[in-house]
């Protein structure tokens, strides 16, 4: 798939699906910009990546903190220009029952994975509209689509995601640009290692597959939404779950 020459910037790309997505568009021929809060792991990521022989750079990112995503992306304007493509994966979430939240609990959530990701691309947008071309690439999640047991405020922020990216694409496509969304189902992730073995079970026997997704499953759909193949698919949820959900 063509991303060859474009420049690629992932957020939450120091680890899990994010790691792999950018593995994965590196090889493909992108110039990638790895941003993610942990400096450390990213930069790591980054030297990992150039001694393969891509090129990469780092970018430090905080996508619950407003002021901190305007300064990275004006870094990113500065120094790259507009990305080509935009990858909102970062996201986080934890299970738990949800009368046992907090407000301060639910912020964090909905900032990381709804606020952020849509005040960055508000950030680089206008600058990919001047330019009349550009891919968004949104990570939400199947809890987003059908819910998810014990975690009610992170299906929502995914759901607002989900329906962010079906709007914004109404109101962008005209300008060249196409703004698609994939759903990850469970995945083996550090995030998944955290779940309780008998949960994680319980979903390996509900996915038709019998095992969970791999990162880089759904870094493919991500690299396939980012090229030039998907020039005329906007709005769009795809699902990488393994068939645990299925729409009619």
């Amino acid at each position: 798939m063509t991303v060859t020459h474009r420049t690629a910037l992932i957020t939450g790309g120091g680890s899990g699906i994010g790691r792999a997505t950018v593995q994965i568009f590196a090889e493909a021929g992108a110039r990638v910009l790895l941003a993610d809060i942990d400096q450390t792991r990213g930069e790591q990521a980054v030297a990992e990546l150039r001694a393969q022989g891509h090129s990469a750079e780092f970018v430090a990112i905080d996508l619950t903190d407003a002021a901190n995503v305007d300064a990275s992306a004006a870094q990113v304007l500065a120094r790259f220009g507009a990305p080509d493509i935009l990858v909102n994966g970062a996201g986080w979430g934890k299970t738990q029952p949800f009368w046992e939240g907090t407000p301060d609990f639910w912020q964090k959530l909905i900032g990381l994975n709804l606020m952020g990701p849509m005040q960055l691309t508000k950030a680089l947008l206008p600058a990919m509209m001047e330019r009349g071309s550009g891919r968004i690439v949104n990570i939400a999640s199947d809890a987003g689509r059908v819910g998810s047991l014990g975690e009610t405020v992170y299906s929502a922020a995914k759901g607002g995601l989900i329906a962010f990216t079906k709007s914004l694409a109404r109101e962008v496509a005209r300008r060249g640009i196409t703004v698609n969304c994939v759903c990850p189902g469970p995945t083996d992730t550090p995030l998944m290692a955290a779940v309780p073995d008998k949960v994680k079970e319980a979903l390996t026997k509900a996915i038709p597959f019998r095992r969970l997704g791999q990162p880089a499953e759904v870094g493919q759909a991500v690299l396939f939404f980012g090229s030039d193949e998907a020039s005329y698919i906007t709005g769009q949820v795809i699902s990488v779950s393994g068939g645990l959900t299925m729409a009619g």
